[in-house]
């Protein structure tokens, strides 16, 4: 199976923003080829009608930082046809009612965010391991974690490791130092260690894709899926680049459920 792009959404204050560096506070509204404006439904809509993806990763930035997660956004991406993968800040089980009831196919549990590894192993047991992706946030190679966490392990390879042992079979690997800046993702030897670990794994991978020629690159080094953002909103990976790649939800298994990988 090809390896899956799947465009990337970062939407604040209702406007989708131009990620870089995972700076947060200085986002500001993306400038798109795609759309005249930063509304993220137009977006979202153009990103499926131009270049036919039937995914979407949304950052629920407002969500991230402690509010509650944008249902509406949700909903108008299932309508228009969008299986969506969204980071709503997930912190324990406690966070998991409002987007289960809303139907959302792909939550993410970020590093960043979970509470720690107790309330991971919580959150894929009540999930299950098909619905969930574990994403690594990492800061320039330094696992990103939040303040109340505890976590024995330090590296990120032993996080992986520990978020194996939880159940987790779908992983994120991102280093938000390299969001938007177009410099390559940086977390190349994680992600040919932990595809290592098992044909049954999912091992999505983003931050600073800037050309055709490192989705093929990754695709080699055991990648399932890539996330692409800024280059896809300035015209620099197009129709033309995608065509090699896939841009569906795989077929004969529902969204969130993993691919086997060809490592």
């Amino acid at each position: 199976m090809p390896l899956r792009v799947i465009p990337v959404l970062d939407v604040k204050d209702g406007c989708a923003v131009h990620a870089v560096g995972g700076d947060r506070a200085h986002y500001r509204p993306l400038t798109s080829v795609l759309h005249s404006d930063s509304d993220p439904v137009a977006l979202a809509r153009a990103l499926h009608v131009q270049l036919r993806f039937c995914e979407v990763y949304l950052a629920d930035l407002d969500a991230i930082a402690g509010a509650g997660p944008n249902l509406p956004l949700y909903h108008r991406l299932a309508e228009l046809g969008l299986s969506a993968w969204v980071d709503a800040g997930v912190r324990d089980v406690s966070s998991l009612p409002p987007l289960l009831a809303a139907g959302v196919p792909t939550i993410l549990v970020g590093l960043e965010t979970v509470s720690g590894p107790e309330a991971l192993r919580a959150i894929v047991e009540t999930v299950g391991p098909e619905q969930l992706v574990f994403s690594l946030d990492l800061r320039n190679g330094t696992p990103l974690t939040a303040a109340q966490a505890n976590w024995c392990v330090k590296e990120p390879g032993a996080i992986a490791e520990e978020a194996l042992a939880f159940g987790v079979r779908r992983f994120l690997l991102l280093d938000l130092a390299r969001v938007g800046l177009g410099r390559g993702i940086g977390t190349e030897p994680l992600l040919r260690h932990l595809a290592l670990a098992g044909p049954d794994l999912e091992i999505t991978v983003g931050g600073g894709i800037s050309s055709g020629t490192e989705l093929h690159s990754l695709d080699k080094a055991g990648a399932s899926a890539v996330l692409v953002g800024s280059a896809l909103h300035d015209g620099r990976i197009g129709s033309r680049e995608l065509a090699q790649f896939g841009s569906e939800v795989p077929r004969g298994r529902p969204p969130g459920t993993p691919r086997s990988s060809s490592i």
